[in-house]
C-alpha cells in the first residue's frame, strides 16, 4: 500500500517532495530526542507526537521503519554553546547527585510521560555516553580530512574552510559572510579560528563531572557530534529522514550537515523535518525561558496558568488539530476546544464498533450519500499524503462521524450505503483513531460493565417512573463527565462534550 502520493515538506529544499526512500520498503527515520535535566514539557511533547504520527503514517503505509531517537546525556551546554556548564552536570550538582542517576531519572519520567501520550517507543533509543567511542572517531576523521583544528586538548570544526567547497548553512538559509559579520570578534581569549567554528571534542575542567580519554585531552564530546555518530551507526551514512523542533535547525542540524559531508561526503538525510513551536502568549515555550509546563503539571492542572486538568489524550489530539509546521498557541480555551473534539472522535469510535452491516430489501441505495463518505475517506488520506496534514484529516474524519452518528440513531440505514461503502467508512474512522492519530479511549478499570448496570437501573427507574432515581443517575454520571443518551429502542452513554 506504500503510498506514491506521499508528499513532504523538506526544508533542506524548501519545498514539497514526493517521498521516495533510498530502499524501499525499509525506512531510516532519526529524531533528535531530550536532553535529560528535567521533565518533559508541551513543548517536548509536539515533537514526540509529530514523529510518531510521521512513524505511524507511514508503518500504516507498508513502510518497514527503523526509527531511532537519541537522548543526550552529555555534552549540552547551557544557551546550547561550546562553552559554560553541562545542562545535566549543573542539575546533578543542585541536586548533590551524580550525572548519570539526573539523567536516568529524566529519562524515566520522559518515557513515562510518552507512554500516557500514546507515543510508540522507538526502535532503538540510543544514548550519548554510550557512543564515546564512535564519536572520537568521527573527530580522528574530520581532521583527517583537513577540516577541525585541534588547541589546547580541544578540536573545534572549521567552518570557513569547509565553505570553501561545501555551502555551510543550506538548510537554515543563513549566509556565511552575514554571520561573520553579525558576530562578535573574538577577544584573544577564545580558542576558535572564528566564531562560527564548532566544539567536536572539548577538554574538561579539572571540576567537569563527566569526561572521558581521548587523542587529545580529558575530555568530552561536542553536542552536535553524538547525533552524526548515531545516525550513521544505526541508519548508515546516508538515511531518508532526519527530524526535530525547529529551534534545532540552527546551529545543531547545519552543524550535523557539515559534519556528514566532512566525514562522509554526503548529507545526512534526504529530508528534513522540523515542526513548529508552542507558544504561550505568541513567546516559545521553552525551559531556558521559564514559562513552560511540565506534562505532569497539565495532566494534574497544578499550574497557576492551567483552569483544570487535561487528559495525555486531549493533549495528544490538540497538538494533532494544528499542521506541525504551524506555531500552536497555547491557552485553556484551546485545550478545553481540544477535550470536546477528543470525545466526539472517541464516543463516535466507540459506536462505530457496535454498527454491523445489515441488507433490506426495501431501502434503495444512495448515490448521495455515497460521494459523499468516498470523498471523505479520500479527502481523510490526502491529507496525510499532503505532509502529514492530521489536522486537515481530523476535519474530514468529523465528515464521516456524521455519518456514524446517523447510522447509529437509525436516520441512515447500513443498505443505503451498501456492504463495501459502509465496512469502508467504519474501517477508515477506525483506523485513522486508533493507527494513524493514536487516540485512545481514556476510562478507568471495568467502566463498560459497571455503566451497564447503571444504565440498566436507569431504563427500569424510569420504566417505574421514578424521575427522582432517573435524575439522581443522570446527575452521578455527568459528575463524572458521562451523559446518558434516551433513544427510541435503547439506552446508552456518551462521554460529555
Amino acid at each position: 500500500m506504500q503510498s506514491k502520493k506521499l508528499k513532504i515538506y523538506n526544508t533542506l529544499s524548501r519545498k514539497k517532495e514526493f517521498f521516495e526512500p533510498i530502499s524501499p520498503p525499509h525506512v531510516g527515520m532519526y529524531v533528535c530526542g531530550p536532553t535529560v535535566y528535567g521533565d518533559a514539557h508541551l513543548g517536548h511533547a509536539r515533537a514526540a507526537v509529530t514523529f510518531d504520527g510521521v512513524y505511524r503514517y507511514l508503518s500504516f503505509l507498508g513502510y518497514k521503519v527503523r526509527y531511532v531517537r537519541n537522548i543526550t546525556d552529555v555534552g549540552h551546554l547551557e544557551a546550547d554553546a561550546d562553552d559554560g556548564e553541562d545542562k545535566i552536570a549543573k542539575k546533578a550538582k543542585l541536586e548533590q547527585l551524580e550525572p548519570m542517576e539526573v539523567a536516568q531519572q529524566y529519562a524515566s519520567s520522559y518515557h513515562r510521560d510518552m507512554e500516557l501520550l500514546n507515543t510508540i517507543r522507538p526502535s532503538i533509543e540510543p544514548r550519548a555516553t554510550g557512543h564515546i567511542p564512535e564519536q572520537i572517531k568521527l573527530v580522528e576523521k574530520i581532521l583527517e580530512e583537513g577540516l577541525a583544528y585541534e588547541v589546547n586538548g580541544s578540536v573545534y570544526f572549521d567552518v570557513l574552510k569547509y565553505n570553501e567547497t561545501k555551502k555551510y548553512g543550506r538548510l537554515s538559509g543563513r549566509v556565511v559572510e552575514e554571520l561573520m559579520s553579525g558576530s562578535r570578534e573574538l577577544d584573544g581569549q577564545s580558542e576558535k579560528r572564528n566564531p562560527l567554528d564548532f566544539a567536536l571534542w572539548k577538554k574538561a575542567s579539572p571540576e567537569h563531572l563527566m569526561k572521558w580519554d581521548s587523542p587529545w585531552s580529558l575530555g568530552f564530546p561536542g553536542w552536535h557530534l553524538e547525533c552524526t555518530a548515531m545516525s550513521s551507526k544505526y541508519l548508515g551514512n546516508q538515511f531518508d529522514i532526519h527530524g526535530g523542533g525547529m529551534d534545532l535547525m540552527f546551529p545543531h542540524h547545519e552543524c550535523e550537515i557539515a559534519q556528514g559531508n566532512a566525514c562522509h561526503q554526503a548529507d545526512p538525510a534526504r529530508y528534513w523535518l522540523h515542526n513548529n513551536m508552542i507558544t504561550i502568549n505568541g513567546q516559545k515555550m521553552g525551559k531556558s525561558l521559564g514559562n513552560f509546563i511540565t506534562l505532569q503539571q497539565l495532566f494534574s492542572g497544578e499550574h497557576d496558568k492551567l483552569e483544570q486538568a487535561y487528559s495525555p489524550m486531549t493533549v495528544r489530539y490538540f497538538i494533532l488539530t494544528a499542521h506541525y509546521r504551524s506555531t500552536l498557541d497555547f491557552s485553556n480555551q484551546a485545550l478545553q476546544a481540544a477535550q470536546k473534539g477528543y470525545k466526539k472522535l472517541i464516543n463516535g469510535h466507540r459506536i462505530a464498533k457496535l454498527l454491523t452491516y445489515q441488507e433490506d430489501p426495501e431501502v434503495s441505495p444512495d448515490e448521495n450519500q455515497v460521494k459523499q463518505i468516498e470523498k471523505s475517506i479520500a479527502d481523510a488520506f490526502s491529507s496525510m499524503d499532503d505532509d502529514f496534514n492530521t489536522a486537515q484529516a481530523i476535519g474530514h474524519l468529523f465528515n464521516l462521524l456524521k455519518k456514524i452518528n446517523s447510522l447509529y440513531t437509525g436516520q441512515l440505514h447500513p443498505a443505503q450505503l451498501g456492504k463495501k461503502v459502509f465496512e469502508a467508512l467504519i474501517k477508515t474512522f477506525d483506523s485513522f483513531i486508533t493507527d494513524i492519530l493514536g487516540l485512545l479511549e481514556e476510562k478507568g478499570d471495568h467502566q463498560e460493565d459497571l455503566l451497564k448496570v447503571i444504565l440498566e437501573l436507569y431504563g427500569k427507574a424510569k420504566t417505574a417512573r421514578e424521575y427522582h432515581q432517573v435524575d439522581e443517575i443522570r446527575r452521578a454520571l455527568k459528575s463524572a463527565g458521562l451523559i446518558i443518551k434516551d433513544m427510541k429502542d435503547k439506552v446508552d452513554w456518551a462521554y460529555e462534550e
